[in-house]
């Protein structure tokens, strides 16, 4: 048996119509993307609807994939974050930010032993962050704000919000690189 296959060629015999390779390319990634979505949304059967929405998307735009522009996981992340803050603003749901990481159980063991895991890789991620850095991030990534409406909220300035941002997501990038071995 061979190496696994890497995303980007995943991706790319999607775009030729390889069915299999999205199968392969959801079971890499769905547990994390659910999680992802699950925290913005707080709701298992909405975040299961947008994930799948997310996997429509990647197979019908998979020949705009760039890997010039990201990662495969960069790419389905941004395109989850984005439907599921679509959906969260549709729904006009607003809470703390400490609210936004309390996830009920679903009753499903195995997707509730992923959640809390990737619940407390996500926790352990922010606690080795300033808390000014955890406060820009809840409020961009979590509840959708722009730079300058988490700038009004906290009283800073939007260069001082784009700075906490850069240096939030160095340090996840960071650790999500020594995560992946890499």
């Amino acid at each position: 048996m061979g190496e696994p296959m890497k995303d980007e060629e995943l991706v790319e015999r999607m775009s030729r119509g390889d069915r299999a390779a999205l199968g392969v390319l959801y079971e890499r990634h769905a547990p994390r993307l659910r999680g992802l979505a699950l925290l913005i949304l707080r709701d298992a059967g909405e975040a299961d609807d947008v994930l799948h929405d997310v996997f429509i998307e990647a197979w019908r735009r998979a020949a705009d994939y760039s890997a010039s522009r990201g990662t495969v996981a960069a790419w389905l992340a941004l395109r989850l974050r984005s439907r599921a803050i679509d959906r969260m603003r549709a729904r006009k749901i607003r809470g703390d930010g400490d609210a936004v990481l309390e996830l009920r159980p679903s009753g499903d063991p195995i997707a509730d032993s992923v959640r809390t895991l990737n619940r407390a890789l996500l926790h352990g991620l922010l606690a080795s962050m300033s808390e000014a850095e955890q406060q820009v991030l809840v409020l961009g990534y979590f509840e959708g704000l722009s730079s300058s409406e988490i700038g009004e909220r906290i009283g800073v300035p939007v260069g001082t919000v784009k700075s906490r941002v850069r240096s939030a997501l160095a340090k996840l990038r960071r650790a999500f690189e020594q995560e992946a071995g890499g």
